[in-house]
């Protein structure tokens, strides 16, 4: 870079914040002379809480405003977690960085029980995405799952005035604000497959920074770069967003990727799922071959009939 600083965009969340200043330390512990300054900033996601993501234009709300930052050069890059980064950047945008990825699952979250599979009949399930709603339909019929936004402490403050029996957070958030005792169980990718890029963050800058590509290398994990290009792949070819029940999960052993990937109906009654498995160096084609193996089995049908009823 011709400057000795850099301007990080965030969301001012609590755990977006965490994840800036986690950001800025990484940087400034590759490039020690480095000047890092967080500008905090207000989504539309962040301001719309009485509806659920998939109503009102899914994710990508959250990272709209960063990008116009990115785009006018009053922040240089953009930090937020990769679930939440829409299949398809803008044009003009890309991710110049995937941090190693924290943990990947879902946790479950009570004061009275400690796992799913201990919740009485009619119990209420709080979570915020349809992938989680899906899939506790299909384990536990007789839950009820209603939603829940707003950022980690507001869902944890509703859970403690009683308002429902458990929520559902990403492991990785909790575990990144010290909140981990919180936390009843992990839940397996058995029970709940994760969302594409689960537990990783994004860096993101303005397609045209061609200078911050190599400052932002150290950053860059190779292994959890490959294993989100196979999930968010998938998810990209069958149209996954916060709209459609749709989880990815990819892990690496030896060199070699295993991606599983699921489609469901909201109430969990049809479910399809699909795994392959190819080289660490292929990511890309293995997300189109287990996209390929749930179109074969009726996946686009399915999230056209979702997308018909949200």
């Amino acid at each position: 870079m011709t400057k000795n600083d850099l301007v990080i965009a965030s969301r001012e969340s609590t755990l977006a914040m965490w994840q800036a200043h986690y950001v800025k330390q990484c940087l400034q512990t590759a490039y020690p002379g480095l000047s890092v300054e967080i500008q905090g900033m207000t989504t539309r996601g962040d301001q719309i809480l009485h509806q659920s993501l998939s109503k009102i234009g899914g994710k990508g709300l959250f990272i709209k405003e960063l990008e116009l930052a990115l785009q006018k050069g009053t922040a240089d890059i953009a930090v937020h977690s990769l679930k939440d980064v829409p299949m398809q950047l803008p044009d003009g945008f890309i991710l110049a960085a995937i941090t190693e990825r924290a943990n990947p699952f879902d946790a479950f979250v009570s004061h009275q029980f400690s796992c799913l599979a201990d919740l009485p009949a009619n119990a209420i399930v709080g979570t915020s995405s349809l992938r989680r709603e899906a899939q506790i339909r299909l384990l536990y019929p007789d839950l009820q799952v209603k939603p829940l936004r707003g950022n980690v402490q507001t869902r944890l403050d509703k859970l403690d005035r009683q308002e429902y029996a458990a929520i559902i957070l990403a492991a990785a958030g909790l575990e990144r604000l010290g909140l981990e005792q919180r936390i009843q169980c992990i839940l397996s990718p058995e029970i709940l497959l994760p969302a594409a890029g689960q537990g990783a963050l994004a860096i993101e800058v303005a397609a045209h920074r061609e200078d911050l590509l190599t400052l932002l290398q150290p950053l860059h994990h190779p292994v959890t770069a490959a294993c989100v290009t196979a999930e968010r792949t998938l998810a990209r070819i069958l149209g996954g967003s916060c709209q459609v029940p749709l989880a990815a999960y990819c892990t690496e052993k030896f060199g070699m990727l295993e991606l599983r990937g699921l489609v469901a109906s909201v109430d969990g009654v049809t479910v399809l799922r699909a795994s392959e498995k190819a080289n660490i160096s292929e990511a890309e084609q293995l997300g189109l071959m287990v996209a390929q193996q749930l179109a074969d089995q009726g996946a686009h049908q399915l999230i056209n009939d979702v997308l018909s009823i949200r």
